[in-house]
């Protein structure tokens, strides 16, 4: 597999955001805080979001990003692509040159479990995922370790 944190980080942090938009534009440093992902890593991945049109960016004070298109309409797949990401099972990605210029006794094995990956995280959208109990769950320990740091800092 191919899928490196870039890809599992942009999807985390779309979930996220699509888990917190009825509150309007989240800011990357919230999603930094709940997902404890890097705030310049996220700068990277959303600025390759935002060309891929899955998001937007909200100016000003209470600015952040938002969805760019309904949670329907964005896949898992979709995200994994924005940020040049591969789903990859072969080790010659693809070019049936994995056994010195030819291809190997396993290549079209590899090549089929690929396209199954990848058919289904096309068949997985961001409004399946922030409906499930366990993202659900999930999502509000987050905020809730998130809210008692905050609380804990100011006191």
């Amino acid at each position: 597999m191919r899928l490196t944190t870039k890809g599992r980080y942009a999807v985390t942090a779309m979930l996220d955001l699509a888990l917190n938009a009825p509150s309007g534009p989240t800011s990357l440093g919230d999603i930094s805080q709940r997902q404890e992902i890097s705030l310049s890593y996220l700068e990277q991945l959303f600025a390759r979001l935002r060309r891929a049109g899955l998001v937007s960016s909200v100016r000003g004070p209470g600015g952040g990003y938002l969805l760019a298109k309904a949670p329907e309409e964005i896949s898992v797949s979709l995200v994994i692509d924005a940020v040049n990401e591969t789903v990859d099972a072969t080790r010659c990605q693809g070019l049936s040159d994995c056994q010195q210029g030819d291809t190997c006794l396993t290549h079209h094995l590899w090549c089929e479990l690929s396209g199954q990956i990848r058919s289904f995280l096309d068949d997985i959208t961001l409004a399946q995922l922030i409906q499930r109990p366990d993202v659900i769950r999930i999502a509000t320990r987050q905020k809730q370790r998130v809210d008692a740091g905050i609380l804990a800092s100011s006191l």
